[in-house]
């Protein structure tokens, strides 16, 4: 009896932390360059002082889906987003470098480009600050060049260049902050054959119906598992009145 309510009861837990998983997914599939996580369950055997005859599930998280999103446009010239491979590399909060997919970008009071999300983009050399200008462009290399106050249209003056780079989707995770992060932590190298497309962001990869189907199938498991669990206390019950009888 008590091994049908261990395995409902774990059951039932890790299905809570699927949906939660699920819910997230849903819950980003207006936001600009997210990465659905994958999830999955398996068995996992108890171990402790004894021989593990037991298993419960275990809801994890195994990869992330770097799938591209689809490019929407907007006609703005400091939205970027990258064709192909790669990643754009901006501050994260905690100093280190991060990467995006794309950037509805501006620039800050003190002239510093930020990203959408706020965080200084990267530049060769660390983040871009951009002087007072009338015109600023983006080439698809990254290329960020300005016409500055006062100056003629046709001179343009290269500021910096943004930081993009390619590594291996085997190198790379993504962190409780929604940013792509090294697995090693160390600052991935610049690559010249990422390229971006402006006036361009990238959608999210989350498709919603796959998600909902999802959510209601592990409600449907989550129901299962507390009719076992109802079904543990019955038959523990109709027990005890046998006991009682004899």
């Amino acid at each position: 009896m008590d091994k049908l309510l261990y395995v409902a009861m774990s059951g039932a837990s890790q299905n809570a932390l699927a949906q939660t998983a699920h819910a997230n997914n849903l819950a980003n599939v207006s936001t600009d360059g997210f990465k659905r996580d994958l999830e999955q369950a398996r068995s996992m055997p108890v171990f402790g002082d004894h021989f593990p005859s037991r298993a419960y599930a275990m809801s994890e998280r195994p990869a992330t889906d770097f799938t591209a999103g689809a490019l929407q446009q907007t006609g703005r010239d400091l939205d970027v987003a990258v064709g192909g491979d790669g990643f754009i590399a901006v501050q994260g909060a905690d100093g280190k470098e991060a990467y995006v997919r794309t950037a509805g970008m501006n620039v800050d009071a003190l002239g510093v480009l930020r990203a959408g999300n706020g965080l200084p983009v990267m530049g060769n050399a660390g983040p871009i600050a951009v002087p007072p200008d009338e015109t600023i462009e983006v080439g698809d290399d990254g290329t960020i060049s300005i016409r500055a106050s006062g100056e003629g249209p046709r001179v343009m003056a290269q500021v910096d260049r943004i930081k993009l780079v390619k590594p291996s989707i085997t190198s790379i995770e993504k962190g409780t902050d929604g940013l792509i992060h090294t697995k090693d932590g160390q600052p991935a190298p610049a690559d010249a054959s990422v390229k971006l497309v402006s006036g361009f962001l990238e959608a999210s990869n989350v498709n919603a119906v796959e998600e909902m189907t999802s959510v209601m199938a592990l409600s449907r498991q989550f129901e299962m598992h507390i009719k076992m669990m109802k079904t543990a206390e019955d038959d523990d019950q109709a027990s005890t009145k046998v006991m009682s009888f004899s």
